[in-house]
């Protein structure tokens, strides 16, 4: 049987270099048996021919999304916004929950399933909760924090587990819920760590980066094999 083709969302190009998406999420498919590709933020004209192909979608972290997408005003810390890949991302995703293809999004990318769904973000998580719990470290850094996970919810029985370490590395949050969306694992400040969505049980979104310690702990890189059989099992 061939491994399922699993498509990964990818950062803008820049000077000096193409689309591209990190080597940590690219390893984790690998490691889970799938067979990535790449989604560069080329529109929507793409999205039909891709989800033909596909057997499962990785909708990655990256910068912020465009708070008008969600009525979120300004704020002095957004950046790296992108139309680009905020038109292929938030198309792409209506897509995949339309189609129910099998799909992880991460960070980023359950901000965008989140704000198809109607939802919107905290602009900037200090002014909100304040910094007693780090999501990022200056820079923009990742850091390591504690996550309480639902026991009744499908995210704790594939992580084995209702308190885990996890890799965090962001600034924004789930604010309002979007339609059908239910908060399941949280940070100590109360922060929304991952999300179950009604009649989606093909979505796992969690807010922070399974890929970064995936390698070394087995309950991250449960995640993307979860995708994968997911994946498989709709070939």
């Amino acid at each position: 049987m061939k491994p399922p083709l699993i498509g990964l969302t990818t950062y803008p190009a820049g000077q000096g270099h193409g689309y591209h998406t990190p080597l940590d999420y690219v390893h984790a498919v690998v490691r889970a048996g799938g067979a990535p590709v790449l989604l560069p933020p080329v529109g929507q004209s793409a999205i039909d021919s891709w989800l033909a192909a596909l057997d499962g979608v990785v909708l990655i972290g990256g910068g912020d999304i465009a708070p008008a997408l969600f009525d979120g005003g300004l704020h002095p810390t957004i950046y790296n916004l992108s139309p680009e890949r905020d038109e292929t991302e938030i198309a792409l995703a209506r897509s995949l929950l339309a189609c129910k293809l099998p799909t992880l999004a991460i960070c980023r990318g359950l901000q965008i399933i989140n704000t198809v769904l109607g939802g919107s973000l905290h602009l900037h998580l200090p002014d909100v909760v304040g910094e007693a719990v780090e999501h990022r470290v200056p820079p923009r850094d990742p850091t390591l924090h504690r996550v309480r996970v639902a026991a009744n919810s499908c995210l704790a029985g594939l992580l084995g587990s209702t308190q885990i370490s996890s890799k965090s590395w962001h600034h924004q949050a789930i604010d309002r819920a979007g339609h059908g969306v239910r908060a399941v694992a949280w940070a100590e400040d109360g922060v929304i760590e991952a999300i179950e969505i009604d009649d989606a049980p093909q979505v796992i979104a969690v807010q922070w980066h399974p890929e970064l310690s995936a390698a070394e702990d087995s309950r991250q890189q449960a995640l993307f094999d979860a995708l994968i059989r997911m994946s498989s099992n709709k070939n």
